[in-house]
């Protein structure tokens, strides 16, 4: 960083005042005879002048107080053209200021002070600029590594010597590394406020410094790129010394780019493990892995021999399954999470459970944490331990047991399981397959055969007719449409079928053949 000091001293010259000031940065030389050429000047500058527009005291301490009050790194005062020496007033205004002051003598051109400066300053950035560029390559290296986020963070917090914090979008804090003056808890929290204001402004987010208690000067905050318009997060450097050089900005600048490459890496792998870990689950729940590949499969995600299915009714299952693996570690349960369809159209957010933990106990400690996590109810339900080559059943045990308590009006256990299935019992006891199919495919064959596409519709009319108790009001609501329309399927069901669903006991045929049916699909 180039000084008015060391300027000076390069030069042959020395400070006549404001030598409290000696070590300001020196941004940029710039040369004036305006009695106010603040308009001109961006902060930084030192300004070289003869002074020929400043003719009384009260002009010249004006002049010093604008440089100051603008921001300038200094003042050379050429003498023995207009002035023979330095005016006492500004001498006197840039003591109080602290604004440093030299005097040029006639035989020292500005130019030679311009040409040592800007070759100081292009020196200067040349080196920031490559010490940037090589802390910008061991960044990507970690990266290419997949030394994952952490390291990225160390690594940015150790070139610019102080703290970097990486935030979300919205402010949170995902992740810091401390240098010797971190900032108080108060102060991050202030900054994440400022961080989440800073990324809904009208043209885009931008760098910016801080306005916080403790960061004045010596902190940046960059927006992370990602793949849409806004960032997708925050990268906040702060310096442990008074201020952030050149270097450190660019160091900064660079980095975030970076952290946006390391985000999206994550991102990507993140949602392929998702997808693996729901073929898997899918494989596993349809049986379609012999006991032994199953095993295989799944022990790298702590399960053994055994395991145990839990089931999660709630929004957007697919968006709650990092909610989930969350409530799983806290409790130091292994578990493999995903989405599920088996067994029906509904989703469901499934976990398989190593039998080494009580199902309906853990199942519970789950439930309450990812409940406070979603802010809103969620229903679980847990099947007993099986073989992991034979899950099919365990499934629907929880399916069905989650189902037999969905209208339990207040009474129902907080986790689901067989000492609940009531009728459902009937269905999971017998393990004929093809007894199942044959009985179900009496009773519903001739809607969808006889009705084509349109029988798959007539199906999920009878279900939510079933599962609403008749009430047309409810069932309609459920379907989207009208309970006119509702009316008219059941008569077509009916007519399809030969039953009559105002009777109980047909109605609890069809139940049973649509229950059936999910059991061995």
């Amino acid at each position: 960083m180039l000084s008015v000091e060391s300027l000076v001293a390069d030069c042959g010259l020395e400070l006549v005042a404001g030598e409290a000031g000696a070590g300001r940065a020196i941004r940029w030389v710039h040369a004036s005879e305006l009695e106010d050429p603040t308009r001109f000047l961006s902060g930084g500058e030192l300004l070289l002048t003869t002074g020929i527009s400043l003719t009384d005291p009260a002009a010249q301490r004006a002049f010093v107080a604008r440089l100051d009050e603008h921001g300038a790194s200094g003042l050379g005062f050429a003498t023995e053209i207009v002035h023979p020496s330095v005016p006492e007033a500004i001498l006197s205004e840039a003591s109080e200021r602290g604004l440093p002051v030299f005097e040029v003598p006639y035989e020292k051109p500005f130019i030679e002070i311009t040409e040592k400066a800007f070759a100081r300053i292009v020196n200067e950035q040349h080196e920031a600029l490559e010490r940037a560029s090589s802390v910008n390559a061991r960044l990507e290296r970690l990266v290419i590594e997949g030394r994952g986020l952490e390291a990225v963070v160390g690594e940015i917090a150790l070139a610019v010597g102080g703290t970097a914090v990486v935030c979300d979008a919205s402010g949170a804090e995902r992740l810091r590394r401390n240098g010797a003056r971190p900032p108080e808890a108060a102060t991050l929290q202030a900054l994440g406020e400022a961080l989440g204001n800073a990324a809904g402004r009208p043209g885009g987010a931008a760098s910016f410094d801080p306005a916080l208690d403790g960061l004045e000067g010596r902190a940046l905050a960059v927006p992370v790129p990602g793949r849409g318009a806004g960032p997708i997060g925050w990268l906040t450097v702060v310096s442990d010394m008074d201020g952030l050089g050149e270097f450190e900005l660019m160091t900064a600048r660079q980095a975030a780019l970076v952290i946006g490459l390391e985000l999206m890496r994550e991102r990507v792998v993140r949602e392929t493990e998702r997808r693996l870990a729901g073929d898997l689950l899918a494989d596993a729940l349809a049986e379609r892995l012999d006991g032994a590949e199953a095993l295989g499969r799944l022990r790298p995600f702590g399960i053994g021999g055994r395991a145990s299915v839990a089931l999660f009714a709630t929004e957007n299952p697919s968006a709650a399954e990092p909610a989930l693996e969350k409530a799983f570690a806290a409790e130091g349960v292994a578990a493999l999470v995903a989405t599920s369809e088996v067994g029906g159209s509904d989703e469901f957010l499934c976990a398989l459970i190593d039998a080494a933990h009580e199902p309906i106990e853990t199942v519970t400690a789950a439930r309450r944490k990812l409940q406070a996590a979603l802010g809103r109810e969620v229903r679980a339900a847990a099947s007993r331990p099986a073989d992991v080559g034979s899950l099919r059943r365990a499934f629907h045990e929880a399916r069905c047991a989650l189902e037999a308590t969905s209208f339990a009006n207040g009474d129902a256990p907080e986790v689901a399981s067989h000492r609940d299935l009531g009728a459902f019992t009937l269905l999971l006891a017998l393990q004929d397959d093809e007894a199942l199919r044959l009985y179900s495919d009496g009773l519903l064959d001739p809607i969808e055969r006889t009705e084509g596409e349109y029988g798959g519709e007539l199906l999920r009319s009878l279900e939510a007719f079933i599962e609403n108790n008749g009430n047309w009001e409810r069932a309609a609501r459920s379907l989207y449409c009208h309970r006119h329309t509702l009316r008219y399927r059941i008569r077509k069901i009916e007519e399809l079928t030969d039953r009559d669903l105002g009777r109980a006991t047909d109605r609890i045929e069809l139940w049973l053949a649509l229950r059936a049916r999910e059991l061995v699909r």
